[in-house]
């Protein structure tokens, strides 16, 4: 991995200093607010076409790099805990993405919590892959990937298919993913993550959860069986509090014997890529991506 960039330095410092001037205990209306009002301030790429649209009762959108002829689709769960929503920090990521893939994606903005807890959410992300099948897109011209509680809902999707008997997608994409939402792993008391806080992203699983129990594997895949699933990719910062989450899916996915992936970016903190293209560590990481995702999905088609 490269040595840290000055931009990753700077960048560090400013979060330190967003996270110690937040009310972490602030509704969630309020988050969605900021991140409503942060909108305004990112430029998205001008080469990348965006088209809502409604799949299955699910809003989504189709984010396609002009001038590429599409043989595959990067189905995108977006994070947030699960309770704040789809805005366009997270729409340039996919863009960029989609560029590096050679790919168009289609982002899905699925129920949120607390106003629709578990299973919502998950419904609409199986909902959203049945659309695509039964619309003419090949299952193995799928690849499945989400940040943060998008990596969760990523997992869940996956092993509701395998379960299901459907046909599964040809990969999936893990970016910083929460895959024990009772926080069991160590990182989440070690790690000084600048991007957030612990207490804040296990308000967020809670309100996720519901009633529900939070070590249900659909809702923590930690304790799920993985036997099955497609090809992984996950990538985790050495400071995120979920450190431990990605690690621990890894031994699991490949004690399952699950093909997986598994790159621990050094000083990055939680779902660093949403700052490409500014941030030298987040194009590589995505560049990483497009990567895996043209290898997977090339190597079915021949």
């Amino acid at each position: 991995m490269p040595v840290p960039s000055i931009q990753g330095s700077i960048l560090r410092l400013l979060l330190r200093f967003r996270k110690a001037i937040t009310n972490w205990n602030a509704p969630v209306a309020t988050f969605r607010a900021k991140a409503k009002w942060s909108d305004r301030f990112t430029r998205l790429p001008r080469d990348v076409e965006f088209k809502p649209l409604m799949a299955a009762n699910v809003p989504v959108e189709w984010i396609s790099p002009l001038g590429v002829s599409f043989q595959t689709v990067v189905l995108y769960i977006h994070g947030g805990g699960g309770t704040l929503g789809w805005y366009n920090i997270e729409r340039r990521m996919v863009a960029y993405i989609a560029k590096a893939a050679s790919s168009r994606a289609l982002a899905m903005d699925y129920r949120l919590a607390p106003e629709y807890p578990f299973p919502a959410a998950l419904e609409d992300c199986l909902g959203t892959y049945h659309w695509l099948l039964s619309n003419g897109t090949p299952a193995q011209s799928i690849v499945i990937t989400g940040s943060s509680a998008g990596g969760n809902l990523a997992l869940a999707t996956l092993m509701s298919l395998r379960d299901a008997g459907d046909q599964l997608p040809a990969a999936a994409v893990c970016l910083s993913p929460v895959t024990d939402l009772k926080g069991t792993g160590d990182s989440f008391t070690t790690n000084n993550d600048p991007a957030v806080s612990a207490t804040f992203a296990l308000s967020m699983a809670r309100q996720y959860a519901g009633n529900q129990d939070m070590r249900a594997p659909l809702l923590s895949p930690h304790y799920g069986d993985l036997r099955g699933l497609p090809p992984l990719l996950i990538q985790v910062g050495g400071d995120e509090i979920v450190l431990s989450d990605a690690t621990r899916l890894a031994d699991n996915a490949r004690a399952a014997g699950v093909d997986v992936k598994l790159v621990i970016w050094p000083k990055m903190w939680h779902a660093w890529q949403l700052f490409v293209p500014h941030l030298p560590e987040a194009r590589h990481a995505v560049s990483d991506i497009g990567t895996f995702i043209r290898e997977r999905t090339t190597a079915l088609e021949k």
